[in-house]
């Protein structure tokens, strides 16, 4: 052991290793032997050993420090900071148990004290060299806790207590000066230390609020500043220690108030951060004592800690301010002079002339008064600006604003005032009774006096709430009492005022209020005499007081009253009174009304001019003088002064409780619905809708049964569009009034604007039923159907849009011969209504289309100045049939008509009418072709309309489409002119695009349609130029999209519907496999194409195009009727204009007409189809005319085939043979058909013929597939296996692809299957049928073709194994599979063939299966 102890003072580390290790040998518990090896170790760099044996040495000794020492020596070496300061704090508390165990034995033996001493030395270090180090690399929370050891009640404090004062003039002469200056001067180290604890709270409460603010879930941020407060003040130290602070011997004053002031502030935080529940209740309750305790201190000993004064006169249990201790009050101005709340409670005491004590003279009452120099009514309000929040200064506020009969302002404080007290008393936990009924009294008086009787049921459910708490509230008392009289409800208003007089003095001004009003009341029930008498001796009264001018003014007033309503006799006792009572206080309204009823009514003469200027004064001083209000108003209307009348009635509201208000309460009763009306009317005629209907649902409220007030509501909600309301509103005036006819017209009106006009059409009916002759009425009727046609014709109901037409011309008729003083209208009706029926080719009913012309026409001029040298006049002949062209010629005569009925003092309505003929006249120069005479006139009407009409971008659309082929650069002027008046003028963008499209410039077209589309996406004109702008593109498979889209779009364009049809068909007709699915690919344009062809009937391209749409889908006769209506209409059209075009159109209506002919097997009707086609064919060889050439020899052969005619059916196919020339498909199809002729004719020259014109017809086309395919049968037929394998050669050496392609049906492949059977070779079947499948494995055709191949050979298993999973939807499929389960699950296959038929109820062999599987089952 020596020897190791001279080794390690040597700092021979490893001589001391050797000589521990050998001592360990032979005492491995040796303690210091240990400790000595550890040393050596840790100094030899032997980290790991070195820390086992310190770690085995503590083990050893637990209670001796030196290997503790080591130990923390070793971590600090290899900064294991976490261990370190876990050492030190170990040392530390070795040292206080080896210090606690001399200190038991001191008294003993003497030399303890010496080594007692050394622990404490040795602890101050330890803790010295923790506190540096958590200084430099620790927390603040963990440089806390170091400094919280040297603070009473810690563990150590009282041992260190044993160092020896620091020598401040040589803090390096000891290692403990840090410790030793915290023991001996605690004060600075208890400041320091909360300094820290009050930085790391307020620290850790911000940051856990960020952390917990961004939960799911997370309360509002007080509450959740509560939560985290309370979880962090709960456990704090700080009260602890600011008591240590307080307490300390050497605290100065100054420190002591100021910790004071901290601790109340934390036990505050603390006690407003426990909720306000049951079951925090305690820990409350516990903590507000606590806090009241510092309070009372602090007002006990008057120190001046602002704040603790504060909540010490906020928890003042009174029901007002006056109810405060004075001399608590007197003390908290003089105490804080410049404190906001002092200058407040200096003005409110000042305004109420309350004494803050009992010797007014005293000189602590020196400042206050000198605040008697400024207005106390200013000083409080300069005051509360300063601090709103505060609960005291909403409680002066709400007082004294009642006192001066400010109720708005004061119930706005006295609201603010509730909030802050449920504030506090959640916060403090007290229950603060008669705050909270001070507030409620000065909300109820508020309420009671702020525009009676707007609030009173609200007011009258606090006065019950105060009056339950407090019986003898004199606010309340008195606010009910006053609520009553507003309500007359006299009886009961007495006897509440005689309860107040009861229990106030006489003299007190509440108490001869009181009393006035008891006496008013008596006057009221008939009680005249006493009340007279009581109002007199109240003047005398308060005459004596020298009380408020006003009051004897209404005294006196009132004692007026009680002698007007006395009678006539009295009328000038009265009039002395209201002049008494104007003396008294000049600004008294109600007097002046009053005296102006008395110049009105009573002085003789009656002097209008002075009860005006009366009216006039009361008004201006009160907005409430209703009487005198309305009385105004009345004049001012005989005069017409209407906007006076206007300003009237707005004031006339606002004083009664503004029209804001009034209309945000619906609840809210109106005391003068009169203006509400006239505001309703005034609204109305601005246009101002939503205020209109405001106003009459205010005017409603008050007298629910005027029916003049709902109509007027009907109309303010039409014009506002709310029609559903409009017809509610006028329902509910109808049954009020039912012979209001206004009433029926409004309804009908609203009806047509909903675009009901059945119902519409019915109310003006039932109008004119009693009223014919009522001009505005027949006038809506008209319109009405006029409209209603349009629409109709629109949706695709011709006849009856043409009877709704025809009908309007008729009203308009009627309306002439009525009233010839409305002549533009009724003609503007009459116009549109024969322009819009002009868009038929014919008419159902002739007839009265006939005579309505004939009625038009003998109204009009006979000569027309604009028009005779450019329309013909119109003839209606007896025997030809009646056409649009007519109708629009007519039309255009009413238009030229009504243009000479206008006058210069209506430029608009000329405009109107110039449009109107301009475009009529357009319309007839594009329908009649090459006529080009009416264009230049047709300008000068739209530019003569513009002249009228400026403004107008419908005139200027005009005007550009009329120069849309001949004047590019008008036009675009025009369509841009028309969009500078309107941006968002959608046609107008639509016809700049189509211009820019008419020429070329593909890139400003799309940018103009773009726009269109962006403002209105529904408009289908802009998506029909976009589809021609994609095809310009090359984009036809856009274009046809875009266009499906535009057909769904209504209203409705028939060129979109022809031309997403002639595109439809077009796709059809190139679709290679188009037989397998028709109805998918022309069942839209089918339905598109019958629209077109029932809005346009006439159309020859539309029908042609419809019937071959009817062909495809099977719909055979249809095809046909239309087809002959074709060939009718271009018949018609030839003989007028002998147009080339027109005849080849012709021939080909009259080629496909033979083809549906044959199909339907009309051979003969055939022929003479194909027969008219080939008259008119000429003898060019333009391939054109070769194929239709073609066509229709090769159908009048097929047509004269099936009759019989053989040697006609060869020379019309050799004919075709001919026409056919190069074009190799159809001299194909030609020659195949001639060979079938060849061999039907039992000729056997002309049946080697046949086989020779085939092997032509392969050799000059091998990929002609249908000429191998019948050269193949014909081996068949004759039993030729030279022929057979000949065909079957050229066929199996095509490539598969090539195949499928020139055999669209599949026919080589049935061909080769039906060879093998015949052959009695069914696997080569089976073979060829699972190629067939394999190349096409989603074909259904292919899959049912070997499915019954399967079955034909009864295996059933393989046809199922086909089938499954594919059958659901497909008949044939089912079909199939039911019989292949037939014997295995017959229920199952009943329900596939059940389905089956279902599906195809056409299906004859479903039907066969379905009776097979019956006779299963049986």
């Amino acid at each position: 052991m020596e020897a190791s102890r001279e080794a390690l003072s040597l700092k021979d580390y490893l001589t001391s290793r050797d000589a521990a290790s050998q001592v360990l040998d032979y005492e491995p518990d040796n303690y210091n032997a240990t400790v000595f090896l550890a040393l050596s170790l840790l100094e030899l760099g032997q980290l790991e050993e070195s820390e086992q044996a310190y770690n085995r040495a503590t083990k050893l000794n637990p209670e001796n420090p030196l290997a503790w020492q080591g130990l923390s020596k070793y971590y600090e070496r290899t900064e294991r900071w976490k261990d370190y300061a876990d050492s030190l704090v170990h040392l530390i508390d070795l040292h206080r148990k080896l210090s606690d165990s001399f200190h038991v034995n001191a008294t003993v033996v003497l030399f303890l004290t010496f080594q007692l001493r050394g622990n404490v030395v040795k602890c101050a270090e330890s803790w010295q060299h923790l506190y540096d180090f958590q200084r430099e690399r620790g927390t603040r929370l963990q440089v806390i806790d170091a400094m919280l050891m040297l603070i009473p009640p810690s563990h150590i404090h009282e041992m260190l207590s044993m160092l020896p004062p620091p020598d401040m003039t040589n803090p390096a002469s000891t290692a403990t000066f840090n410790a030793q200056t915290a023991i001996h001067d605690s004060l600075t180290h208890l400041e320091t230390t909360v300094q820290y604890i009050e930085m790391e709270e307020d620290e850790t409460l911000r940051k856990e609020v960020e952390k917990r603010r961004t939960r799911l879930g997370a309360p509002n941020l007080e509450i959740l500043k509560d939560e985290v407060g309370r979880e962090i003040w709960a456990e704090s130290k700080l009260p602890l220690l600011y008591d240590e602070i307080i307490n300390h011997p050497r605290t100065s004053d100054e420190l002591r108030r100021s910790t004071e002031a901290k601790l109340l502030r934390h036990k505050q935080r603390y006690l407003y951060a426990i909720p306000n529940t049951p079951e925090f209740a305690g820990e409350k309750s516990k903590m507000l004592e606590q806090v009241d305790g510092l309070i009372q201190g602090a007002i006990i000993l008057k120190i001046p800690d602002e704040q603790a004064w504060t909540m010490h006169l906020e928890s003042m249990d009174c029901e007002n301010v006056s109810g405060y201790d004075r001399e608590l009050v007197k003390s908290y101005i003089m105490m804080f002079p410049s404190s906001p709340i002092s200058t407040l409670l200096k003005g409110y005491f000042l305004y109420k002339n309350i004494p803050l004590s009992k010797a007014q003279d005293d000189s602590d009452n020196e400042s206050i008064k000198e605040t008697e120099k400024e207005d106390p009514f200013d000083t409080i309000l300069e005051a509360y600006t300063i601090i709103p929040s505060s609960n005291i200064g909403n409680r002066v506020l709400s007082e004294v604003c009642i006192s001066e009969h400010d109720y708005q302002n004061a119930l706005k404080a006295a609201e603010s005032g509730m909030e802050l007290l449920n504030r506090l008393e959640k916060s403090t936990g007290r229950n603060l009774a008669n705050v909270r009924i001070g507030y409620q009294a000065s909300q109820a008086t508020s309420l009671v006096h702020l525009f009676p009787p707007k609030y009173h049921s609200r007011a009258l459910n606090i006065i019950d709430d105060v009056l339950s708490e407090s019986k003898d509230n004199i606010p309340c008392l008195m606010g009910r009492a006053f609520i009553l009289v507003q309500a007359k409800k006299w009886h009961e208003a007495a006897t509440s005022f005689t309860r107040v007089v009861e229990l106030l003095p006489a003299n007190v001004s509440d108490g001869i209020r009181a009393r006035e009003e008891r006496a008013w009341c008596c006057c009221q029930i008939g009680g005249i005499d006493d009340g007279l008498a009581s109002l007199k001796s109240i003047v005398t009264q308060l005459r004596d007081l020298n009380e408020n001018s006003q009051d004897i003014a209404r005294c006196l007033w009132r004692i007026g009253k009680c002698y007007w309503n006395m009678g006539d006799d009295h009328r000038e006792e009265a009039y002395r009174y209201f002049i008494l009572s104007l003396k008294s206080d000049p600004s008294y309204a109600p007097a002046f009304t009053s005296l102006g009823m008395y110049y009105a009514e009573c002085a003789y003469p009656p002097d209008p001019n002075r009860a005006s200027k009366c009216f006039q004064k009361a008004f201006e001083l009160d907005p409430r003088e209703a009487e005198a209000a309305r009385r105004l108003a009345e004049g001012f209307a005989e005069d017409r002064e209407w906007d006076l009348v206007e300003v009237i009635t707005r004031r006339t509201i606002e004083g009664e409780g503004g029209i804001d208000a009034g209309m945000g309460d619906v609840r809210y009763l109106p005391t003068n619905a009169w203006a509400w009306k006239a505001l309703g009317a005034v609204e109305l005629h601005h246009r101002n809708y939503l205020k209109a209907v405001a106003a009459f649902q205010i005017a409603l409220r008050a007298d629910s049964d005027d029916p003049l007030s709902w109509l007027r509501l009907g109309e303010c909600y039409s014009q506002a569009g709310r029609h559903v309301a409009a017809v509610k509103a006028l329902e509910k005036a109808q049954e009020l009034d039912p012979q209001d006819w206004i009433c029926h017209y409004l309804i009908g009106h609203v009806k047509y604007q909903m675009g009901h006009h059945h119902e519409a059409i019915s109310a003006f009916e039932s109008i004119l039923a009693s009223r014919p002759a009522e001009v505005g009425v027949l006038m809506a009727l008209g319109q009405t159907y006029l409209d209603k046609g349009r629409i109709e014709f629109e949706e695709g109901f011709h006849s009856r849009g043409e009877q709704s037409l025809l009908t309007s011309v008729s009203v308009g008729l009627r309306l002439n011969v009525t009233s010839t003083g409305f002549g533009r209208v009724i003609w503007k009706i009459v116009g549109d209504a024969l322009f819009t029926l002009s868009t038929r080719p014919t008419y159902d009913d002739e007839s009265t289309v006939r005579q309505a012309l004939q009625n038009v026409l003998a109204l009009c001029p006979t000569k027309d100045k604009h028009l005779s040298d450019v329309i013909p006049a119109t003839v209606l002949s007896t025997d030809a049939s009646i056409t649009g062209m007519q109708v629009l010629e007519v039309a255009i005569a009413v238009y030229s008509y009504r243009t000479t009925l206008g006058s210069s003092e209506i430029p608009k309505a000329d405009g109107s009418a110039w449009f109107d003929l301009g475009v009529g006249l357009l319309s007839w120069t594009i329908k009649s072709s090459g006529q080009t005479t009416g264009q230049p006139r047709v300008i000068s009407f739209l530019s003569q309309a513009l002249r009228k009409d400026p403004e107008n971008g419908l005139y200027w659309v005009g005007l550009g489409n009329a120069y849309f082929t001949s004047n590019a650069r008008g036009a675009q002027h025009a369509y841009i002119k028309a969009i500078e008046l309107d941006t968002k003028n959608v046609a107008a963008w639509t016809s700049l695009g189509l211009l820019y499209l008419y020429y070329n410039d593909i890139e400003l077209a799309n940018q103009a349609l773009h726009r269109a589309q962006t403002l209105d996406p529904d408009y289908a004109m802009a998506w029909i130029a976009q589809a021609l702008i994609a095809t310009q593109n090359g984009h036809d498979a856009d274009a046809v999209a875009i266009l499906e889209h535009a057909i769904g779009l209504a209203p409705n364009v028939p060129e979109g519907d022809v031309e997403y049809s002639c595109r439809s068909f077009r796709q059809y007709r190139l679709t290679s496999n188009a037989v397998d699915c028709p109805l998918q690919t022309l069942l839209p344009t089918f339905f598109v194409l019958r629209r077109y062809c029932e809005r346009r009937p006439d159309d020859a391209t539309g029908l042609h195009l419809y019937a071959l749409i009817c062909e495809g889908l099977g719909h055979l006769e249809t095809a046909a009727a239309h087809l002959a209506l074709t060939t009718a209409i271009l018949e018609a059209s030839y003989e007028i204009s002998e147009d080339p075009t027109v005849e080849r159109q012709f021939s080909i209506a009259n080629t496909n007409l033979g083809r549906i002919r044959l199909a339907l097997r009309d051979y003969k009707g055939a022929t003479q189809s194909f027969e008219s086609a080939l008259g008119l064919l000429s003898e060019d060889d333009e391939p054109e005319m070769n194929i239709l050439r073609a066509q229709a020899h090769f159908g009048c052969g097929i047509a004269n085939f099936l009759q019989g005619d053989i040697d006609a059916a060869l020379a019309n196919l050799e004919l075709a043979l001919e026409s056919a020339e190069d074009n190799v498909i159809l001299r194909g199809q030609v020659t195949v058909l001639l060979a079938q002729t060849m061999w039907a004719s039992q000729n056997d020259e002309l049946r080697e013929n046949s086989k020779a014109h085939l092997l032509e017809c392969i050799a000059s086309d091998p990929d002609d597939l249908t000429a191998v395919n019948t050269l193949a049968g014909l081996g068949v037929l004759t039993d030729d296996q030279s022929l057979v394998d000949a065909a079957l050669s050229e066929l199996l050496t095509l490539p598969r692809e090539r195949r499928l392609q020139r055999d669209p049906e599949r026919n080589v492949d049935h061909m080769l299957a039906h060879y093998h059977l015949g052959q009695q070779d069914p696997k080569k079947a089976v073979a060829v049928a699972q190629g067939a499948l394999f190349g096409e494995p989603s074909r259904s055709e292919a899959r049912a073709w070997l499915a019954t191949l399967m079955l034909q050979k009864e295996n059933s298993d393989a046809a199922l194994a086909l089938l499954s999973g594919l059958a659901a939807d497909n008949p044939t499929l089912l079909r199939l599979r039911a019989i292949a389960l037939s014997r295995e699950n017959s229920k199952e296959a009943m329900r596939d063939i059940q389905r089956a038929v279902m599906l195809a109820p056409s299906d004859s062999q479903c039907w066969r299966a379905m009776a097979l599987q019956f006779y299963i089952l049986e």
